[in-house]
């Protein structure tokens, strides 16, 4: 697929030709490269910041980048259709993640020559009179590149060929990993503290950084550093370093000034704050609301000012948003009659460009976990509901199909707009459910998809041990969505042109509420129960019902508080973070931070595509998988000695 923008340089090999994209939010004049000199001038400067905007669109909504984030968690294993890269993410079945294979690749490629951009815009910006609250915005970027680079793969260089921190513009085949410590104090939280000094409350523009963002970073990186600095088992790091920090702070002090930072983000939060209800949030129609703070941007109202420009049959390719196409099962499969008695051969739930559905390439699947723990409770808490599309229904008038009404199970009429297919939310009608006997080649019997029938109803079913790694809940809240459909299925082989969600207000509460639990002094009102609580609150009112597809006006908030336990621990914390922010791409930062990942994840269930019998998986997780190993490509264009090289790479890889 043609581009838009030319990738000149990568990881540290940076001759600073900046490659530029678009955004529908900035206003700019495209380019296709930077020289360095067009930093010394205000539309460098100008020009440099909104691609910093723009080089988050090559990792947020990268599919793979996606898949690494979150396989291989309690919250996603490899689906039906996935290849070695989710085999290798999610560590059973054989898949061993190595240099050539880690999709970490991703942000290595796209962080380094950002920063080096940042740091361009920061050395020339006073001198051609930019405001000091644009520069900010260059700091804030260079920091949050260095967290994401940090968290992934331990120590990374700080010198790019000219120095710390410093704007290079020769190429370089050699570099130095600089230490855990380091990279957090020399090139983090400086850039985080006089981001947080100098940036606006209110964004100059929709999207833009703010004093609320900076402040969660700076308080997320405080929490990250200090669970590092505290190494409760002993996790090895790398390059090798002392778990001290360089200021003489120890890891409680970390831990306050997480919860500080974040309590004043929370008192002082500019125009942002939590939507009304759980489904506000993710709705497609209410993209860049006021609860998220940064995402990546995306539009259908231009193809070029979208960042890729093929909206009909996008490859897979970034800067496109694919990462919902990931988590999507093949419901296209299921099959229904077209008369009474008929053979089950018509698709009646085709492929749509709608928030319930999108391209189904079926590469994640949801473990049973999910289904019966994380989100065990759901009459009171409307996160599942407003996470999964768990029903899929009838839409064949979209595509052109006149019949008003098909035969489902049972034999049972159906028209469009009703169930097809209901994944079940609990095992209470298990017992009632026939699964066909007589099945085809795929093991997919009369429903195409492997489904049941219960008594009396026309909608296929599947319950929640029943799920397997092709057909299981999609993911509502990332789904495909776009305002040209019309009155049909619209392209949904194109990209999504849904923003992809970053950094949101509602985190902040969960920040200080571990920082609380490990052992911060609490503001009062503002203990990690009544933090939790704030969100749990909400998580109790519900304003509309993705599976009933139809408003649901109920305020269960008392329920969800009261049984917030009295003293809650880090799983608690844990388990309200996947709640809160299941299927976004944070689960495998938060289960490494807290060094929970083997211990939360190391064994999942599911069942075989075809069968309704789970079986039991456990990874292959070790201490040395906390760090992802440094990309082969980069490990190629060094030019030092063999043993230089193995020093430079994460241990075991």
């Amino acid at each position: 697929m043609k581009k838009i923008h030319t990738k000149i340089m990568a990881g540290l090999l940076m001759l600073l030709f900046l490659s530029v994209a678009c955004t529908n939010l900035l206003d700019e004049q495209p380019r296709s490269i930077y020289e360095p000199g067009y930093f010394k001038t205000e539309e460098g400067v100008q020009g440099g910041l909104t691609s910093m905007y723009a080089h988050l669109r090559y990792i947020y909504g990268q599919g793979y980048y996606y898949n690494i984030t979150l396989t291989g968690t309690d919250e996603y294993t490899w689906a039906n259709s996935a290849d070695g890269n989710f085999k290798d993410a999610d560590m059973t079945s054989g898949g061993t993640m190595t240099p050539s294979t880690s999709r970490a690749d991703v942000v290595w490629t796209q962080a380094f020559p950002n920063i080096n951009t940042a740091s361009g815009v920061i050395e020339n910006a006073e001198a051609v009179g930019v405001a000091p609250s644009l520069v900010a915005e260059a700091r804030f970027f260079r920091a949050f590149d260095y967290f994401v680079l940090v968290q992934t793969f331990g120590g990374v260089p700080l010198d790019l060929g000219a120095g710390n921190l410093k704007f290079n513009t020769t190429p370089v085949s050699v570099s130095t990993r600089n230490t855990v410590p380091e990279v957090y104090t020399i090139g983090i939280f400086p850039d985080l503290l006089t981001a947080v000094k100098d940036l606006p409350d209110n964004p100059r523009i929709i999207g833009a950084a703010t004093k609320t963002l900076a402040r969660l970073y700076l308080s997320k990186a405080y929490l990250t550093y200090a669970w590092w600095l505290e190494n409760p088992n002993n996790i090895p790091t790398y390059p090798e370093a002392q778990r001290t920090d360089p200021d003489g702070h120890d890891a409680a002090w970390y831990f306050q000034k997480a919860y500080d930072v974040a309590a004043e983000a929370i008192a002082n939060p500019g125009p942002f704050g939590l939507q009304p209800t759980y489904y506000d949030v993710h709705l497609a129609q209410n993209d860049r609301n006021l609860e998220i703070l940064l995402f990546a941007d995306h539009t259908n109202a231009s193809q070029y000012y979208n960042g890729g420009i093929d909206f009909g049959y996008a490859n897979g390719e970034t800067p496109d948003n694919f990462a919902s196409w990931m988590v999507t099962p093949q419901m296209e499969n299921i099959r229904s009659a077209e008369t009474s008695g008929g053979a089950y051969a018509f698709s009646s739930v085709r492929r749509e460009a709608a928030q319930w559905g999108g391209r189904p390439w079926t590469r994640m699947a949801p473990p049973i976990g999910v289904i019966e723990t994380t989100f065990a409770d759901k009459t009171n808490d409307s996160r599942y509901d407003g996470t999964f599309t768990t029903v899929f229904r009838g839409n064949w008038n979209k595509a052109g199909v006149a019949s008003p009404v098909m035969y489902n199970a049972n034999n049972l009429p159906v028209s469009t707009g009703d169930a097809i297919l209901t994944f079940l939310p609990d095992e209470m009608l298990t017992g009632s459910i026939t699964y066909p006997v007589k099945e085809d080649n795929n093991g997919n019997g009369n429903s195409g998809v492997a489904a049941g029938a219960l008594p009396g109803r026309a909608d296929w079913v599947i319950h929640p041990r029943g799920i397997n790694r092709q057909y299981y809940p999609g993911l509502w809240k990332i789904g495909t969505y776009r305002t040209d459909n019309g009155t049909g299925l619209g392209t949904p082989n194109g990209s999504t042109c849904r923003p992809f969600d970053i950094a949101k207000f509602s985190e902040l509460y969960l920040i200080a509420a571990e920082a609380a639990v490990k052992g911060a002094t609490t503001k009062a009102g503002q203990s990690a129960r009544e933090l939790v609580n704030v969100l749990r609150a909400r998580a109790g009112k519900w304003s509309f019902s993705n599976a009933g597809n139809a408003p649901k006006v109920e305020d269960h908030s008392a329920a969800m508080t009261a049984a917030t336990p009295q003293v809650i621990d880090i799983r608690y914390i844990l388990a309200e973070r996947s709640r809160e922010f299941y299927g976004e791409g944070y689960r495998w930062f938060d289960l490494v931070r807290t060094q929970m990942w083997k211990e939360i994840a190391g064994t999942y269930e599911i069942a075989a595509a075809g069968s309704h019998t789970p079986e039991t998986f456990t990874r292959a997780i070790e201490p040395r998988h906390y760090l992802r190993p440094i990309p082969q490509a980069q490990m190629d264009r060094l030019v030092i000695s063999d043993a230089e090289k193995a020093a430079y790479q994460n241990p075991g890889y």
